[in-house]
C-alpha cells in the first residue's frame, strides 16, 4: 500500500538518507528501531506528508490518498487546552465520523472524561485522547513516533493492550511505530527494522515476533546487539 523510494535526505546540514527504500503491505504493523538522531521521526513525517524537502518518491496507494487516511499520533498529546476532551475529537472527525465519538470514548476508557480539559487528564489519559483523535476517521494507516514514552509500565501496558484490540477491529489498517523500547516493538510489530550508520540504513531487519519464550529473549538481545553497535 505504500513504498518510499529516499534518494536523498538532509537533515541539519548532513545527508541523513542517501539511497534508503521502503514499502509497507495493508494491515502490517512495522516498527523502526534506532537511536536518536538516525531519521526514525523523519522518515514517518515524510510518509505522513510532513516534509517535502527530500529526493526520491512516495508511492501511496489510492486507499491513502482521501482525506483522514494517515492518523498520526505524536510523542506529546498536543491536544487543544482550550478544548473538552470530546471537543478535541470533534475539532478532527469528518461529519460521516461524528456519530463514532462516544464508541471511540468508550473503548479508550475515557467515557466519564469527554467534558474534561486537557490539563485535568493524566499523560496516559491524555494519550489515549490522542490515540483516538489519530483513529477517529478511520484511517487505512497509523503512523506512531513514540507514543508511549515517559508512561509508567502498568500505563504503558494498558496502551499496548489498546493497539492490539484495535488491530483486531481494523485488521486492515497498517501501523508504523516509532519507539526506542525493544519490548515494545517485540510485543506489538511483525516486522521490525533497526536503523543506524550514518547515512541512515537498516543494520538489521526482522519479521514474525514470537510472543514470550526463548525464541523472545533469543530476539531480543539479536536486536540490542544491533541497537548497540
Amino acid at each position: 500500500m505504500l513504498e518510499l523510494q529516499l534518494d536523498n535526505k538532509a537533515f541539519g546540514g548532513r545527508t541523513l538518507f542517501d539511497g534508503f527504500n521502503m514499502a509497507l503491505q495493508a494491515g502490517e504493523f512495522l516498527c523502526l528501531l534506532g537511536p536518536s538522531g538516525c531519521g526514525k521521526t523523519s522518515l514517518i513525517n515524510l510518509l505522513a506528508g510532513l516534509d517535502q524537502q527530500f529526493q526520491g518518491r512516495i508511492r501511496l496507494d489510492p486507499s491513502l490518498q482521501r482525506p483522514g487516511a494517515i492518523g498520526y499520533m505524536f510523542q506529546q498529546p498536543r491536544l487543544l487546552p482550550w478544548y473538552t476532551v470530546r471537543q478535541n475529537l470533534e475539532l478532527i472527525a469528518e461529519p460521516a465520523r461524528r456519530d463514532s465519538i462516544t464508541p471511540m470514548l468508550a473503548l479508550m476508557g475515557l467515557t466519564d472524561s469527554a467534558s474534561l480539559y486537557p490539563n485535568r487528564l493524566s499523560l496516559g489519559m491524555a494519550r489515549r485522547v490522542a490515540l483516538a483523535r489519530a483513529l477517529i476517521n478511520q484511517p487505512k494507516l497509523l503512523l506512531m513516533d513514540e507514543p508511549f514514552v515517559s508512561l509508567d509500565p502498568p500505563t504503558a501496558k494498558q496502551m499496548r493492550q489498546l493497539i492490539h484490540r484495535i488491530r483486531e477491529q481494523h485488521p486492515d489498517t497498517a501501523m508504523v511505530l516509532v519507539t526506542h523500547d525493544l519490548d515494545e516493538a517485540l510485543d506489538l510489530a511483525d516486522r521490525i527494522l533497526v536503523l543506524g550508520d550514518s547515512p541512515t540504513r537498516v543494520v538489521y531487519r526482522w519479521q514474525g515476533a514470537p510472543r514470550g519464550g526463548a525464541r523472545h529473549e533469543s530476539l531480543r538481545q539479536q536486536l540490542l546487539e544491533h541497537y548497540c553497535r
